[in-house]
């Protein structure tokens, strides 16, 4: 069996261990199912994510919004919710861009282990420092996204894989990323831009991402499972619509022009960062003056 067919087996007995796990887990935390509104969310968020747009700031901007999920929760929501459907996305991608197995395998490596110490952390934090974190990881966010839309980001190079020092770096960078997905900053639009200046072709970025994704979400989401700091019903609806867009996108749509939707992403991400920090504040006062 080629390297990328024993890859594809790994895959798909992660997403079926997450899958059982869950399951099990969730009997117990059972409130009914998701509303139109968390439904919605999943199909658009994971549409868009599988077209390069990413879903966590996306998906974290809509909860804050329309107060669909505490903020306490919007971290472990994300991480559980978003795990099946990335899990599509990476099999799409893995297959059908090319890039060298073993620095995908390291850099997926890498995630997982960074991701895997975030959320023991993030499972742990009080709402008011998770709402800080969250705010301004956002802005960071929101940086990465006109960096790409205004084509100030670097563009990559040829190569399908990495070597020396710029592995080295793509390791390191990864862990890092992989520990602030814990706390909702998606990897996708950092990752695209590490891929770039260490000189990889720009598509590399997709199965990299994708994998990265879809093996260190389950290893995140059974720490929040566990805790019981997620909203079910909104993880499931994400989870029900989110699949099936990814899928759609995925395969049959494949590329839209969506340079007026990312900076309307832009917008309301920006906007939602504002909205977290202040509700960090609102929460400083109260304890304040209960103090």
């Amino acid at each position: 069996m080629s390297a990328k067919g024993v890859l594809f087996v790994v895959l798909a007995a992660v997403a079926a261990a997450f899958c059982v796990f869950w399951f099990g887990q969730a009997r117990a935390k059972w409130r009914g199912w998701p509303t139109w509104v968390q439904v919605a969310i999943g199909a658009v968020t994971d549409f868009f994510d599988t077209l390069g747009i990413g879903s966590f700031a996306t998906t974290t901007s809509l909860f804050k919004l329309g107060r669909v999920v505490d903020d306490a929760e919007i971290p472990g929501t994300l991480n559980v919710g978003h795990t099946v459907p990335t899990f599509a996305e990476a099999f799409i991608f893995i297959a059908v861009v090319q890039v060298e197995m073993s620095t995908l395998v390291l850099l997926i490596g890498a995630a997982v282990a960074g991701a895997w110490l975030g959320a023991g952390f993030v499972s742990r934090w009080p709402k008011r420092r998770i709402q800080i974190g969250m705010g301004v990881l956002l802005f960071v966010a929101a940086g990465i996204m006109v960096a790409r839309v205004t084509g100030f980001m670097p563009g990559g190079g040829d190569a399908l894989g990495l070597t020396g020092p710029r592995l080295a770096i793509g390791i390191a960078g990864n862990f890092v990323l992989g520990a602030l997905m814990t706390l909702g900053i998606g990897l996708y639009a950092p990752c695209m831009i590490l891929v770039a200046l260490l000189g990889m072709y720009d598509k590399a970025a997709f199965p990299i991402m994708m994998g990265s994704c879809a093996f260190l979400m389950p290893a995140a989401s059974v720490r929040f499972i566990r805790s019981g700091r997620y909203d079910l019903r909104a993880a499931l609806g994400l989870t029900l619509a989110g699949t099936p867009a990814a899928l759609i996108a995925g395969l049959i749509v494949k590329e839209l022009p969506l340079y007026a939707v990312k900076w309307l992403v832009v917008a309301v991400v920006v906007y939602t960062a504002i909205a977290m920090l202040r509700s960090a504040a609102r929460n400083a006062e109260r304890q304040g003056r209960n103090a």
